[in-house]
C-alpha cells in the first residue's frame, strides 16, 4: 500500500523528492501517513478534498483484497 500511495503522490506534485510516506500498524488498523512540500498540500488534497478522498478510495479498494483496514492521513 505504501508503494501506491507513494506514486501517487508523487504524480500529482511539483516536488516528487519531498514526498515521505511511512506506514504505522496499530491495533485495529493501519495508518498510511502521507508527507509532501507545504507548496504541494493543496494538490494532494484538491478542491473541497476531492483527490484526498479519491486517494483514500483507491487505497481502501485494494486493501480489501487483503481484509486490513487501512487509512491514509495526510500530514503537513
Amino acid at each position: 500500500m505504501v508503494e501506491l500511495v507513494e506514486s501517487i503522490a508523487k504524480s500529482l506534485v511539483d516536488h516528487p523528492e519531498e514526498v515521505v510516506v511511512k506506514e504505522v500498524e496499530g491495533r485495529t488498523a493501519t495508518v498510511i501517513e502521507l508527507r509532501v512540500a507545504p507548496e504541494d498540500m493543496g494538490k494532494v488534497i484538491g478542491k473541497k478534498g476531492r483527490i484526498a478522498k479519491a486517494i483514500r478510495t483507491v487505497v481502501k479498494a485494494a486493501a480489501t483484497r487483503s481484509k486490513k483496514k487501512i487509512a491514509v492521513e495526510i500530514l503537513q
